[in-house]
């Protein structure tokens, strides 16, 4: 990557190799491998770490069903293995926690044709789960490993206990990474004064407060912002290239193992953390009037929680949370260079996959500018999300 200079720019304007915008998952992981790497990095977040979808609070981190087994499917397998290694090096370095635990799933069973299928997932698992060190199982079981998570009455027809699933503290584990990215001098973090804009071709980004910032390379990695900072790059659409999805959330206090298995049953999440939190979630909203609000739907969800996991029946909430999640049109996350600017990369449209894939594409993105090729499946690339969105 050329290293961004002063030459033509306002004199006292400050330049920086790598300028990342978005202060979520997406942005920390990539500011934090390119400062490791030696680049000078500069990271732009318009509110506070966390203030968008990655401050909710489920942090689950699930597989793909392993059947009609394909390069996303496998890319992910590879991202969710590699993150146990990733986070453990995080806490080592920074001695926080980021509350990860390869802790399992468990899927409800409620119809006979739904364990028939199960059951041959068990047998796709054996062969695409695996490790040179290690198999993850899918079984398929009679009755819960622990009575009661979750409630019979659930799985008429027995459950799914898959081994590979795990959970982290999303709180937890940006607050490792901003305290890694603070240890290193040539990463700086700026709250409170986020992208206003960019002029890629002269290499200047312009901000919220009226500054102008010289790069060599930028990465929007700024949630649903980012379908916002592209629009005025990107050629002719006839469809948006992304959109953004509300999401509601809640967290309960209850006296329960944090080991228990993420519950997962038709949208339903119930993920134990540590310290006697559950995770509840999570709403999938289209339209709403209120991005940050929560309403009946939540409460919806929690009934649904309680009744799934009769422990949880009196288990008070100590926070709602609602937030926006940005959803690229073709669902898979839209990573590496713009096709049509070679000093910006997108990493967003991460929607529901970002905590378990965002240290693999950030690899990636970096990668990618630094001259290789873009290690991400197909479906992932910036092309192919403009391909569907349409070109005039």
């Amino acid at each position: 990557m050329a290293v961004a200079d002063n030459r033509g720019k306002p004199a006292g304007q400050p330049a920086v190799d790598l300028i990342v915008a978005g202060g979520g998952v997406m942005g920390l992981w990539t500011a934090l491998f390119a400062a490791r790497k030696g680049l000078s990095v500069r990271l732009v977040e318009r509110r506070a770490i966390g203030a968008g979808a990655s401050g909710g609070m489920l942090g689950a981190l699930m597989p793909h069903l392993p059947d009609r087994w394909n390069a996303k499917k496998a890319f992910q397998f590879e991202s969710l293995v590699s993150l146990e290694a990733e986070v453990a090096a995080l806490e080592a370095g920074t001695g926080l926690s980021a509350g990860y635990r390869r802790s399992g799933r468990l899927i409800p069973l409620p119809k006979p044709h739904n364990r028939d299928i199960a059951l041959g997932h068990a047998r796709d698992a054996l062969d695409v789960w695996a490790t040179p060190d290690r198999a993850f199982a899918f079984e398929v079981l009679d009755a819960a490993p622990v009575p009661g998570w979750p409630d019979a009455a659930a799985m008429g027809c027995g459950l799914v206990h898959d081994h590979l699933s795990a959970r982290i503290s999303p709180r937890a584990l940006l607050a490792a990474l901003r305290a890694a990215l603070d240890r290193l001098p040539n990463a700086t973090v700026e709250e409170g004064n986020g992208l206003a804009g960019l002029d890629p071709a002269a290499g200047l980004a312009r901000l919220d407060d009226g500054g102008t910032l010289a790069f060599g390379h930028c990465v929007l990695a700024a949630g649903v912002e980012t379908f916002g900072l592209l629009a005025p790059l990107n050629p002719p659409l006839a469809k948006p290239v992304g959109s953004a999805v509300k999401g509601q959330a809640a967290l309960l206090r209850a006296a329960i193992d944090p080991a228990l298995p993420v519950i997962f049953a038709d949208g339903l999440y119930i993920v134990p953390h540590e310290d006697g939190i559950v995770a509840v979630g999570s709403t999938s909203e289209n339209s709403f009037a209120d991005p940050v609000g929560t309403d009946d739907l939540l409460e919806t969800l929690l009934e649904k929680a309680r009744q799934m996991a009769p422990v949880l029946a009196d288990a008070p909430v100590v926070e709602r949370w609602a937030g926006l999640r940005p959803k690229a049109i073709g669902r898979e996350p839209m990573v590496g260079r713009h096709p049509d600017h070679p000093a910006v990369s997108l990493m967003t449209g991460g929607f529901k996959v970002s905590f378990g894939l965002a240290h693999a594409l950030a690899r990636a993105v970096l990668d990618e500018i630094e001259g290789g090729t873009p290690g991400v499946p197909p479906s992932f690339t910036v092309a192919a999300h403009f391909e569907e969105a349409g070109r005039l």
